[in-house]
């Protein structure tokens, strides 16, 4: 295991990767919204930024388990590998924690949307969880590209528990 303080270039770029799981997870926890009620079909510009991310998301969406594969992979085979520098396994884990409160999200946004008349809260909802993965990832991948560890709050802290 390095140095806690030790980042290399590598360890920084695949720290930076770590963090394509909870966009792709949140772009498509609008699209199960409905786009016509989010950020997406209020500012089309938006959705020319996520161009890139499209073909992510017809190989993660588009193939049965394919998220709960590379949930258990990068869980298995990099957080919990004493090999790889602590680095890129705390900014793995704490992606992966993020896609855990994206999933929740999901669930609570899945009891909200048969219910008559929800949808402004439902949307209001998609779209501050939305703003607020996009920042937090926007942040995280910015320290990490500066060597630092992003310390979400709340989040670190359950990351520090689990990566030793």
């Amino acid at each position: 295991m390095a140095w806690r303080g030790s980042t290399t270039v590598s360890d920084r770029i695949f720290a930076c990767l770590a963090y394509l799981l909870p966009l792709v997870e949140v772009v498509g926890l609008l699209l199960r919204v409905g786009i016509q009620n989010t950020l997406f079909g209020q500012i089309p510009a938006l959705q020319i930024v996520l161009v890139p991310l499209f073909p992510l998301l017809q190989i993660y969406f588009g193939l049965p388990f394919v998220g709960l594969i590379i949930f258990f992979a990068l869980f298995l085979l990099v957080v919990r590998n004493e090999r790889i520098s602590h680095f890129v396994r705390f900014n793995t884990m704490q992606s992966i924690l993020i896609v855990i409160v994206l999933f929740l999200c999901g669930i609570l946004l899945q009891i909200l949307l048969p219910i008559p008349g929800t949808i402004f809260a439902i949307s209001t909802l998609a779209n501050t969880v939305f703003l607020g993965v996009i920042v937090a990832v926007v942040y995280a991948v910015v320290q990490s590209a500066l060597g630092r560890y992003a310390e979400i709050p709340a989040i670190s802290d359950a990351v520090y528990m689990q990566v030793r």
